[in-house]
């Protein structure tokens, strides 16, 4: 491939949220060019409109790694970034909408407001590019910078939106705060993903930037997808920080021990497990801890999935795939549109069947932690927040709350982090939404008195090409 230089504030942005610890940690104090401008156009309702009324289609695994491994050639990466770009304007505009069909005294919350403003942004920016192919090196390194710049103005999106909700609580419902965060969360899930895996596959496939090629710290990395993810590494990783959190505010830690298959590995994306897997440990070891329990230890077990899941047998046709659906990935604007005259869906649930051979895990996670309160059962997966009181939402969003608020303050892999989320009450639904978007799901099973079972299952890649 052509030795082409690009701008070194999207090499910033992008080690920042993919290279390796070491490798972070190493370059980042060479790169300090600042943010350049990018070409914008004119956003007009016509435009949200016409994209906006495209109807979108499920996103596997498999489709972010068909271009191939990197180094990609050039022909792969302008692919790619063709791939890219014929999904995310109609995905924006969508979003654009949802939004707009909030009730208006909610839309004009100055929060809400400012995350319809960063998606007409992102929107100005990829009009441009909507009607015209990228079909040289020069273009495709222009189309990363659009990219780069749409991870990163969307990076602080939910800790926003949930002081809008808070502050615009009077006139919406907890309910339905609660469908149309599940809808446009898991919507943006996607759109993150598709920009950041071109993003990746554009830094490892240029043969002078040597701070991305394959090393043994990334062995098996298509973009952010590692196709030798293994869930037992994964697993230690979260244990050893979520203990060390624990202990500072206990002074003590439960101990974990993974049974099972440790060794086994599949394809899937590391920060959304990671989020996962912490969500769920921060829970266990608090649970543990507070019982009295803190002798017990966690529990957990990793299981490779069937090839066919038997919850799916019951195809009419006969075909027995676990499959993806447009609402398992926020495609359908429902929870938006239900606000809207036209509250019927655009278009009908669009189901996306997972090839027979692709691998996946169930992970177990139990803890003899006392269990879950029945009264408290049913709201698990609610975005709590919405039920707060004005002095728990202040505490909240300051970072004032009591308990181990430390355990939030981590990163997730939509870019949110620090203490912006801290005792909000995402965990569960937000780590659920990440496991059901590419065909997985959680499921808690509580014995009040007990302790809680939690079973994350998740879906990879079916047989990548070497």
């Amino acid at each position: 491939m052509a030795h082409v230089q690009r701008p070194l504030w999207i090499q910033s942005q992008f080690i920042r949220q993919y290279c390796p610890i070491k490798t972070r940690r190493r370059t980042l104090p060479l790169v300090t060019n600042g943010r350049r401008c990018l070409t914008t156009a004119t956003v007009t309702d016509n435009d949200i409109a016409r994209l906006a009324s495209q109807p979108l289609y499920p996103l596997t695994l498999a489709d972010l790694v068909k271009h191939g491994r990197p180094p990609l050639t050039t022909s792969q990466l302008l692919t790619s970034a063709n791939f890219t770009l014929s999904i995310l304007p109609a995905r924006l505009a969508h979003r654009i909408q949802s939004l707009r069909n909030l009730p208006f005294i909610v839309v004009s919350n100055p929060q809400i407001s400012k995350i319809h403003s960063n998606y007409i942004h992102s929107f100005s920016t990829l009009l441009p590019w909507a009607e015209k192919e990228i079909k040289t090196l020069e273009d495709e390194i222009k189309f990363a910078e659009v990219m780069a710049d749409l991870v990163q103005t969307h990076a602080n999106t939910i800790s926003i939106l949930a002081r809008g909700f808070l502050e615009a609580r009077k006139y919406i419902s907890p309910k339905d705060v609660t469908r149309f965060l599940d809808e446009h969360l898991r919507a943006r899930i996607g759109t993150r993903l598709i920009a950041e895996q071109h993003l990746a596959l554009h830094f490892s496939s240029q043969p002078h930037n040597d701070i991305m090629h394959e090393t043994e710290e990334t062995p098996g990395f298509i973009g952010v997808i590692d196709t030798k993810l293994k869930p037992a590494k994964i697993v230690q990783h979260c244990e050893n920080v979520v203990g060390e959190i624990c202990e500072l505010k206990y002074g003590v830690r439960p101990h974990v021990v993974i049974n099972g298959e440790p060794d086994y590995t599949f394809a899937h994306v590391p920060v959304h497990l990671e989020y996962i897997i912490t969500e769920l440990l921060k829970n266990a070891f608090r649970a543990t801890v507070e019982s009295g329990k803190e002798r017990e230890s966690i529990e957990v077990t990793i299981a490779p999935l069937p090839e066919i899941m038997p919850e799916n047998n019951g195809h009419e046709d006969g075909d027995t795939r676990p499959n993806i659906k447009n609402t398992d990935q926020g495609n359908e604007d429902i929870a938006s549109r239900a606000f809207t005259k036209n509250a019927s869906p655009r278009s009908s649930d669009q189901m996306l069947r997972l090839a027979h051979s692709t691998p996946g895990v169930t992970i177990r996670i139990r803890d003899r932690g006392g269990g879950i309160a029945p009264e408290t059962l049913p709201h698990v997966w609610d975005y709590s927040f919405t039920t707060f009181n004005d002095e728990q939402a202040s505490s909240s969003l300051t970072g004032r709350n009591s308990g181990m608020d430390a355990l939030n303050a981590f990163s997730g892999p939509g870019g949110d982090g620090a203490h912006s989320l801290a005792g909000l009450g995402y965990g569960l639904p937000l780590g659920r939404a990440y496991a059901e978007y590419f065909g997985g799901g959680i499921a808690v099973q509580s014995l009040w008195g007990w302790g809680t079972d939690v079973y994350l299952s998740l879906r990879g890649v079916g047989r990548v090409e070497e």
